[in-house]
C-alpha cells in the first residue's frame, strides 16, 4: 500500500524571519523533518546561532542577511540561495511585525511598515521563488498568516487587513500557479506562546480576553504551528492547495 511520506529529506527549504520566535522553530522544525535549510532575516548573529543548531542536526544551512521590506534585498538574498543550494524545494514566509494601536492612533508610518512587512514583503518573496518554482515545475510554498485574517480583533487595524490580504494572495497564487505543480497555502495560528507575545499574554485581562475565545483552553505553541507547516510541507499535501489552515483552537468556530 501506498501511505504518504512527511519526511522532508533531500528537500530545500527557505524560511524568512528565522532569526527568533516562530520562525527559528520553524527552520529547526523542517531540518528535524529531513529539510536543509536558508534562513533569511535582518539579524546576522541570531541568524549564525541557529544555522549553527541545524548544522548540528547533519542539515546544511545558508544564512543570507535579508530585509523583507526592500525588493532588492529579496531578489538578491533568493539569487543566493538558488546559486549555492541550484533549487528552493518549500518556501514559509514567516516574517511579519505587528504594531498593536487603536485604530484612531495608527500613523501612516505604523500603516505602511506593517503592510510592507506583512503583506508586500511577502508578495515579493512569493514572486522571487515562485520563479524558480515554476521553471522546476514544483514547489511548496506556506504563507504564516494569522487567525485575525478571519476575525478581527481591536487595536490591529493594520496587521488584520495585512493577513486577510495575505489569505486571498494565497488563494490567487495557488490559482496562477497550480498549472506548475506549486501548491500555495496558509497557515493562520492563534495566539502562540512566544517571547514576542509574553508581554501580552502576561496582562490579565488580554489573557482572559484569549483564554475566553480558545475552546481548547490554552494559546498555541509554536510546535502546533509546525504541524501544520510539515504537514504542508510534505507529499501528504500534495492535492492541498489555495488552503488557509487555521490552527487556532477553536477560536474561529465562535
Amino acid at each position: 500500500m501506498d501511505f504518504p511520506e512527511f519526511s522532508l529529506t533531500g528537500k530545500i527549504a527557505l524560511v524568512t524571519g528565522a532569526s527568533r520566535g516562530i520562525g527559528r522553530y520553524l527552520a529547526l522544525g523542517l531540518a528535524h523533518y529531513g529539510a536543509d535549510i536558508i534562513i533569511t532575516g535582518r539579524t546576522v548573529y541570531q541568524l549564525e546561532e541557529a544555522a549553527r543548531e541545524i548544522q548540528q542536526m547533519g542539515r546544511r544551512c545558508l544564512v543570507v542577511p535579508m530585509d523583507i521590506t526592500r525588493k532588492a534585498d529579496i531578489d538578491a538574498g533568493v539569487e543566493k540561495a538558488f546559486q549555492h543550494f541550484g533549487r528552493i524545494d518549500i518556501l514559509v514566509n514567516n516574517a511579519g511585525i505587528n504594531i498593536p494601536k487603536p485604530a484612531l492612533e495608527v500613523t501612516e508610518e505604523d500603516w505602511r511598515r506593517v503592510l510592507d512587512s506583512n503583506l508586500t514583503g511577502l508578495f515579493f518573496c512569493c514572486q522571487a521563488v515562485g520563479r524558480i518554482m515554476v521553471n522546476q515545475q514544483s514547489g511548496k510554498i506556506i504563507n504564516i498568516s494569522s487567525q485575525t485574517g478571519t476575525v478581527a480583533i481591536q487595536w490591529r487595524a493594520a496587521y488584520c487587513s495585512s493577513k486577510a490580504g495575505v489569505n486571498l494572495l494565497t488563494k490567487v497564487l495557488a490559482l496562477e500557479w497550480g498549472p506548475h505543480h506549486i501548491n500555495v497555502n496558509a497557515v493562520a495560528p492563534t495566539f502562540i506562546e512566544t517571547p514576542m507575545t509574553k508581554p501580552m499574554l502576561e496582562n490579565e485581562a488580554f489573557r482572559e480576553m484569549v483564554m475566553g475565545k480558545i475552546l481548547l483552553g490554552r494559546v498555541g505553541q509554536p510546535k502546533d504551528v509546525l504541524g501544520a507547516v510539515i504537514y504542508l510541507a510534505s507529499e501528504a499535501a500534495d492535492l492541498v492547495t489555495g488552503h488557509v489552515l487555521l490552527v487556532d483552537g477553536g477560536w474561529t468556530a465562535h
